[in-house]
């Protein structure tokens, strides 16, 4: 029975997915995610015909149920519910159902079964905590919330049972990275379902020390861009602060100012070019960011107490002393 002849001239939306309903289940998917195991055991489109009904049962696992299509009801433990299109609702792990479709009208349902296993942390390592920290916790909150779901169905309002058909047509077209696609299509489903029902407190993200962050980007482009006359406005624009915000930082890190970092930054280079090259002093001044000659001699004088040639001189001589006669 076609999507044409049972919803008229609205479309079905996973009218695809009825040409080989079962074709994911073939697939044997397991991954892990933060520090569970996820074992993909069914995954897709079932048609209850008018009146069919499924009778009481349970899983020991996690089995998603989503109504894309007709109306029927459930059962959830002693509790009856009405199904109807865009309804979502969990079985398990124990959780008793019966299911029910209409007597007059057929129900399609969209089907993830998990098998979702907390792991004792990655073997090679003897133990330890695997992957990123923000991982772990974000899937524990997950699967924690689906743990304490109330056995009741609810509106996908955040459209887990797009990512059926994102899944399938990842399949069906043979796409790159078809396993990937599925894995994050299931982990979007855990998300999506754990996010429809009442959201739990925020976790706490991963955070940046924003003076830090801000003033490792302005040294970072100091460092690329220290030959052109950069301003502390031009470096502040660039790193989305207040010109008065980054020359505090720039106290607080290096108890001095923005300007005096510039040179220092700029000296450094000057020196390394001094003992390794024989470029002019005018050269020098245009390659390292000095308006002029005289005011790299007049900086370098005031910085270093001797003047640019006089240091040229003398590292030359420690790099290449002259060899003693006797």
């Amino acid at each position: 029975m076609n999507g044409q002849t049972r919803a008229g001239s609205k479309p079905y939306p996973y009218e695809l997915m009825l040409e080989n309903p079962s074709a994911l289940d073939r697939l044997d998917v397991q991954f892990r995610w933060g520090d569970y195991g996820i074992r993909m055991l069914r995954f897709h489109h079932t048609s209850f015909p008018p009146g069919r009904t499924v009778q009481f049962h349970k899983h020991s696992d996690f089995e998603f149920h989503f109504i894309p299509r007709g109306k029927g009801k459930v059962i959830l433990g002693s509790e009856p519910y009405s199904l109807h299109e865009g309804l979502m609702y969990l079985t398990g792990p124990g959780l008793l159902h019966y299911q029910e479709a209409d007597a007059s009208e057929a129900m399609d349902e969209l089907c993830l079964h998990l098998d979702i296993r907390r792991l004792e942390g990655r073997p090679e390592a003897g133990g330890e905590d695997w992957g990123e920290s923000w991982e772990r916790q974000e899937a524990h909150a997950c699967v924690r919330q689906l743990e304490q779901l109330p056995p009741r169905p609810v509106p996908d309002n955040f459209k887990a049972m797009e990512c059926f058909l994102t899944a399938y047509r990842a399949w069906h077209e043979n796409q790159p990275g078809v396993m990937t696609v599925i894995k994050q299509a299931i982990v979007q489903i855990l998300l999506r379902v754990a996010r429809a029902y009442d959201a739990p407190p925020q976790p706490l993200l991963p955070s940046r020390d924003m003076k830090h962050y801000r003033y490792g980007l302005a040294v970072q482009f100091i460092q690329d861009n220290y030959m052109a006359p950069l301003t502390l406005e031009v470096v502040a624009e660039r790193v989305q602060v207040s010109p008065r915000q980054l020359q505090r930082i720039f106290r607080e890190r290096t108890g001095g100012t923005f300007s005096e970092y510039i040179e220092s930054v700029r000296l450094s280079r000057i020196c390394s070019e001094l003992a390794e090259s024989d470029l002019t002093m005018d050269q020098l001044a245009v390659r390292c960011g000095f308006s002029s000659s005289n005011y790299l001699h007049y900086v370098f004088k005031r910085k270093l107490g001797t003047t640019p040639m006089q240091y040229r001189l003398q590292h030359r001589e420690q790099r290449h002393p002259q060899s003693q006669s006797w």
